[in-house]
């Protein structure tokens, strides 16, 4: 038995127009953690399959910041809700193969891939630490290929 939405259908849709697909809060941690650590970048390029938040012309990276409800994430947040089951199944079910399909297209075309969950916001010295792995990355492979 699900239960019925406590809103009325112009009150649910006005909520959902609310939600941001950029500039949100997961979002601008990642940013401004980027950019402490001296690296820039370009924003949404719709040119690149899925869009990307963060993208590094340069490195040829790009970086995803995911919200854990929206993308299927496995966490606490990632939880599908108990209400319309059937509709929010399929619509996180296509998110899901619509960012797998998307993945595939930027490493085929020669991207490096991040994806940062929104719960990995939360601790700061392990995302920076990820972060920072993920676009030194290059300058690694450099070194080691330079006589």
């Amino acid at each position: 038995m699900t239960m019925a939405d406590t809103l009325t259908r112009q009150q649910r849709s006005f909520c959902m127009s609310q939600i941001k697909a950029k500039g949100t809060v997961p979002e601008l941690c990642v940013r401004g953690l980027v950019h402490s650590l001296g690296f820039r970048f370009r924003l949404h390029r719709r040119q690149l399959a899925g869009c990307p938040d963060l993208v590094f012309p340069k490195l040829h990276a790009v970086i995803f910041v995911h919200g854990c409800f929206w993308h299927s994430h496995r966490c606490r947040r990632g939880r599908k809700p108990k209400s319309n089951v059937c509709y929010w199944t399929e619509k996180l079910m296509r998110n899901a193969a619509r960012d797998r399909a998307n993945l595939r297209k930027l490493r085929r075309d020669g991207w490096r891939v991040l994806v940062v969950w929104e719960c990995q916001t939360n601790n700061t010295e392990k995302l920076r630490s990820n972060v920072l792995r993920f676009l030194e990355w290059d300058r690694g492979e450099e070194m080691r290929h330079s006589p």
